[in-house]
């Protein structure tokens, strides 16, 4: 077994300008690596002290890999890179989805592969909708399941820090329970609007005046955690500053608040969307909400105030409508009526938190799916592009948390949202995934007559 280090050490590898240094002056949270859109600016290894989440870890920046032989300085960058693989306890291989996966990629992926060293493939540049479906692409190289990240902007970084955990050792005696075992807390991030009531709600859980509160808006600045435990669950609940509209956020202190939020909300688990009963759905809160469905999270949304609305049945009936209507990402999501101040809803609120980490984590069976496949195609066949049939051929789930599934076919890339969004919602209501964010990806399978033509 390898030796275990004081810190875990981490290396980040792949072809050159593929993003490498963005992700270790990211993690080091300095820019302490060049950064250029010319490729083998990196030429040397460089070691930090990395940070994600609460992990720490020695994190080295490496060369990009290329073909290369002799004692030219590409060799030589090489062997750097090698040598840091060989050192490390994981490594994260990065490829760029953008220009897809190549035969440098391929090469090296077979390198990395030979020295034993776990391996995390990051499907780094897959912002947006494109980008993220791009990722399917890189199964092909054998290194399990590909994380989409974007380095640039600091999106997927949630995913990565669930992959990182199981190579760290719980510090301290070693009779603690493990926290990346079945019986690790489940992580709450608690976020709304400025005076939603999310510090009110989280001294009730308490059972304690933890946090400070108030009737003025944006007493928290700093994502404060607590742990406690709920009818035999461990929790790690994180209260957080409230979120006004980018474009009103002016003040160092309050933009550093709002990251320190945002970051809250990538390492959760489960987000509670605190909403005010008396003005609910505003835009900022589908604005959250829209950001916790782009993250992956699973998400609660409190109707908080509650104590406030008479009109009690007509009211509520009315917030499950716009819920579906203007967040169709999340459709089925969990909604609670509670009163942080009273205590009135808060059981209801947490039991609704467990379900939906239930949902978030739930699987499917290839085989179930594909029948679900097959019957969903025969009711509503893909369309014709250009004449030519769309063929989906099968399915399978790449991972849960969010649950993620991958659908091979033929065309795929020209198969439109609309049908998109149908599969979404048929897998939804078929496996009973009510409020959890679906990701379906699309890989076209390889015709193996081409080439002979």
């Amino acid at each position: 077994m390898t030796e275990v280090l004081p810190l875990v050490t981490v290396a980040i590898v792949g072809r050159p300008n593929v993003g490498k240094s963005t992700l270790f002056n990211r993690l080091v949270g300095k820019r302490l690596a060049l950064v250029d859109d010319m490729p083998g600016v990196t030429r040397d290894r460089r070691e930090g002290e990395g940070h994600l989440g609460d992990l720490t870890f020695r994190i080295v920046d490496t060369a990009g890999l290329e073909d290369a032989a002799g004692g030219s300085l590409e060799a030589r960058m090489r062997a750097q890179t090698e040598a840091a693989i060989t050192a490390s306890d994981v490594v994260l291989f990065m490829i760029d989805v953008r220009a897809g996966v190549t035969a440098d990629d391929e090469r090296f992926a077979a390198l990395t592969r030979k020295t034993g060293r776990p391996v995390i493939l990051l499907a780094n540049k897959a912002e947006g909708k494109i980008g993220a479906t791009a990722a399917a692409e890189a199964y092909s190289l054998g290194l399990g399941d590909p994380l989409p990240i974007s380095s640039e902007h600091g999106e997927g970084l949630g995913d990565l820090y669930d992959a990182l955990v199981p190579f760290f050792p719980e510090p301290g005696d070693e009779d603690e329970e493990p926290e990346d075992g079945p019986d690790a807390p489940l992580r709450i991030a608690v976020v709304g609007r400025p005076n939603a009531g999310k510090s009110t709600l989280v001294n009730r859980l308490v059972g304690d005046e933890r946090m400070l509160t108030g009737p003025e808006a944006g007493i928290t600045r700093d994502s404060v955690s607590v742990d406690l435990e709920w009818r035999g669950h461990r929790i790690r609940l994180v209260d957080t500053a409230g979120l006004r509209k980018k474009a009103r956020v002016v003040e160092k202190l309050e933009k550093l608040s709002v990251a320190d939020a945002i970051r809250a909300i990538k390492f959760a688990e489960v987000v509670v969307l605190l909403l005010d009963a008396t003005i609910p759905f505003e835009k900022q809160d589908l604005s959250i909400a829209d950001l916790v469905a782009r993250e992956g999270r699973a998400l609660v949304i409190g109707l908080n105030k509650w104590d406030l609305i008479e009109e009690r049945g007509p009211a509520l009936a009315a917030a499950r409508e716009r819920l579906d209507r203007l967040l169709p990402q999340v459709k089925g999501c969990e909604l609670t009526a509670m009163a942080g101040e009273t205590g009135e809803g808060v059981d209801r609120l947490m039991a609704s938190v467990v379900r939906a980490h239930e949902v978030w984590n739930r699987r499917v069976s290839t085989a179930a799916l594909n029948r679900w496949l097959e019957d969903a195609i025969s009711r509503h066949p893909p369309p014709a592009v250009a004449g030519k049939r769309i063929k989906l051929r099968y399915a399978t789930q790449a991972k849960a948390r969010p649950p993620s599934f991958v659908v091979f076919g033929t065309r795929t890339n020209e198969l439109p949202t609309s049908y998109t969004r149908y599969l979404v919602n048929g897998l939804r209501e078929s496996f009973d995934l009510p409020g959890a964010p679906i990701r379906v990806a699309f890989r076209s399978a390889e015709n193996p007559y081409d080439k002979k033509k």
